[in-house]
């Protein structure tokens, strides 16, 4: 069964709604200001205590200290760390020194198959597969039909496309952020309803 990414928690009431979902990851965007959906550590701790423990969270970061990424997993706020900056083979390698248990999911915007291909190359655990940072868009999912490793699908995927795309390339886990929003905010609904087409798949 592909596994299911709710990005982009950052109220009270979204962690009601992936609470209600069973969804099987949480994303918190940690210190990327250019974000709207931006929290804080302290925001993050403060939502993780309302996630219901087998609910897994993903820190988001870009070009974030590896000290005060340590410090996130070790407090137990974050289960899995997104690096979704020019963080290179060296910062993965470093980072996974210090934090040996936890899972490095790297992200590449995929333009091409030279981007596929610098992708299915990096250390580490998993890659995501997006069309850009937050841009909402898709891609064309169709280059990713050789793709050998597990990977997370991102990018303009929602309620309408989200069947179509784990059928075209059967991602590890799906990862969804404004298509499950309504005015910018997240919706209880269509996560509700995205959550039921997936596991119907």
């Amino acid at each position: 069964m592909t596994m299911i990414k709710i990005c982009g928690i950052s109220r009270e009431e979204d962690t009601e709604f992936i609470n209600a979902a069973k969804t099987d990851y949480a994303g918190f965007i940690i210190g990327v200001p250019f974000s709207r959906r931006n929290i804080t550590a302290e925001q993050a701790c403060r939502l993780r205590n309302l996630i219901n423990s087998d609910i897994k969270t993903v820190g988001v970061f870009v070009d974030y200290r590896k000290e005060d990424i340590v410090n996130l997993v070790e407090c137990g706020i974050i289960d899995i760390v997104q690096l979704h900056g020019a963080e290179d083979e060296i910062f993965i390698k470093e980072l996974r020194q210090l934090i040996p248990d936890t899972e490095i999911w790297k992200a590449f915007v995929i333009k091409n198959s030279e981007d596929i291909a610098l992708a299915e190359l990096s250390s580490a655990d998993k890659i995501l597969l997006d069309s850009g940072t937050g841009s909402g868009k898709s891609f064309d999912w169709s280059m990713l039909a050789d793709v050998k490793r597990d990977f997370i699908l991102a990018g303009g995927l929602n309620c309408e496309n989200i069947s179509s795309a784990i059928a075209q390339v059967r991602p590890y886990a799906v990862d969804v952020s404004s298509g499950v929003e309504t005015d910018y905010l997240k919706d209880g609904a269509k996560i509700q309803k995205l959550c039921a087409i997936v596991r119907r798949l």
